[in-house]
């Protein structure tokens, strides 16, 4: 079992404290297991087990709790009145009006409420109407590389071990499949259609289901690319599949809800503005991309951009697509009030493409940090005060 330590650090440091921890994520990233290790935690730190109560509604056993008041009665008999217990409520989403039931544990003084969630619909509406200030989100990913590589034997090559990453998929338990990848295929397509089916098509009463999957082939094959939402219109009329733009809207809100796509928007570094168009997309875990359209026209520069999109956001920045005149940076980031420029590119040992990339960075007159991450392994290197890093130490944070 790999230690999420990032995540388990979360709830530790908010442990007793009255407001509800609620973590996301896309189905199969780990929320059940980072359940486990806390609870493991917590029995090792003085907690009893019968002051844990654990319920997954993804376990058969547990369906008929899923009328609200059920829950809410089930639970509250098990409550131990002079002692603090710890309620934990596994894709809480399959509840009807779960959030009845985890507003009336809230309030008891002696109940620590966490709950997980595979749709961002868990956030929004009645939900967060009703329980404004009194829930904080943890987002949570598949393993990132640093995450993966320590699962490893001490006996590997970090570019092969990064190329396994991409193809063999950061879900958790493909590690647990021996580098299989026919197992792992059919694994990575279990985990997809149940997303498609469940957490779409079910969840937005798609009809088309057809159109849904054109659009989502696009969306793969588009990773990193500027996708306006008129643009992929106008790509499936002239493939002979007419669709609304409004259409397309609903699609990419529901793939972004069940969090296998993340949306980015844009800023103009110069005017110091958002802009309304030009976002772009980036997949939960790349090997999606292999699974659906398999090795063919792969952009490997795109993957390496989507795998550092994923770890900016794991390390808790904000993230938009930077526009410098008619150049663009790849990422602009903000945290704790700080912005970093983040260029990325598989080579640049290329002085052209050197000077491509560079070329954005250069541009922007302010003094905040300005990085290049690349592939080609060498030390880090200075252009004028841009840092070229090896890619793959930064991921591992080293």
């Amino acid at each position: 079992m790999i230690n999420r330590q990032q995540y388990l650090d979360k709830l530790i440091a908010l442990k007793d404290k009255q407001i509800i921890k609620a973590v996301t994520g896309i189905r199969r990233c780990g929320k059940s297991t980072l359940f486990e290790i806390y609870q493991d935690y917590l029995l090792k730190n003085g907690i009893k087990k019968e002051q844990i109560i654990s319920i997954n509604f993804e376990d058969p056993d547990f369906l008929e709790l899923s009328d609200w008041k059920k829950l809410y009665d089930y639970i509250n008999k098990k409550l131990i009145k002079s002692k603090k217990n710890y309620v934990f409520i596994d894709e809480v989403q399959n509840v009807k009006d779960f959030q009845k039931a985890v507003d009336g544990l809230f309030i008891k003084k002696n109940v620590d409420v966490y709950i997980t969630g595979s749709n961002s619909n868990l956030l929004s509406g009645e939900w967060a109407t009703l329980l404004s200030g009194r829930y904080i989100e943890i987002s949570m990913l598949p393993l990132s590389f640093k995450e993966y590589i320590s699962a490893l034997t001490k006996d590997y090559y970090l570019p092969d071990s990064y190329n396994k990453y991409l193809k063999n998929s950061s879900f958790p338990y493909t590690l647990q499949l021996n580098n299989n990848e026919q197992i792992i295929r059919d694994y990575l397509r279990g985990i997809y259609n149940t997303i498609i089916l469940k957490d779409v098509v079910e969840r937005k009463k798609i009809a088309d289901v057809s159109m849904l999957e054109s659009v989502i082939r696009f969306m793969f094959d588009n990773i990193g690319n500027v996708c306006s939402i008129k643009k992929i219109s106008d790509t499936m009329t002239s493939a002979g599949r007419k669709v609304s733009t409004h259409t397309i809207e609903n699609y990419l809100s529901a793939l972004s809800d069940s969090y296998i796509l993340y949306k980015v928007g844009r800023y103009d570094i110069k005017g110091k503005q958002y802009l309304t168009t030009g976002d772009k997309y980036y997949l939960c875990d790349v090997a999606f991309r292999f699974l659906i359209l398999g090795n063919k026209d792969i952009d490997t520069g795109r993957l390496l951009e989507n795998i550092v999109y994923l770890e900016l956001i794991r390390r808790g920045y904000e993230v938009y697509i930077g526009k410098i005149d008619n150049n663009e940076v790849d990422f602009i980031t903000v945290k704790d009030g700080d912005t970093t420029y983040f260029q990325v590119a598989e080579t640049v040992k290329d002085k052209k493409t050197l000077d491509r990339e560079l070329k954005p960075l250069e541009k922007i007159a302010d003094h905040n940090q300005k990085f290049l991450l690349t592939l080609d392994n060498q030390v880090p290197i200075s252009h004028n005060g841009i840092k070229q890093l090896y890619v793959l130490n930064w991921l591992l944070d080293i």
